[in-house]
């Protein structure tokens, strides 16, 4: 099951369970859409795969199978990154 992590791991933004604008790799590494499409170049920092739009858990379900609110980031953010 998918951990519906709360934040993009290279700018910190809130990604909400709800929210349209959270991608992740095969890995889950969850990035928002800016980051994803400026700095990444549509490639995972972490192992150079692509990403999809996280789907949008039921509103439903979320209080049976809640979102993470593990927030994971680069402490050196994705300035840097190189799409692998």
């Amino acid at each position: 099951m998918l951990a519906l992590r709360p934040n993009c791991e290279c700018c910190d933004k809130d990604l909400p369970p709800d929210s349209r604008e959270a991608m992740i790799c095969t890995f889950e590494c969850t990035f928002c859409v800016d980051c994803v499409d400026g700095k990444l170049g549509g490639a995972c920092p972490n192992c150079g795969g692509e990403f999809m739009r996280r789907p949008v858990r039921p509103a439903a379900l979320l209080e049976k199978y809640p979102a993470s609110t593990e927030r994971v980031l680069k402490p050196e953010g994705c300035a840097g990154a190189k799409a692998a």
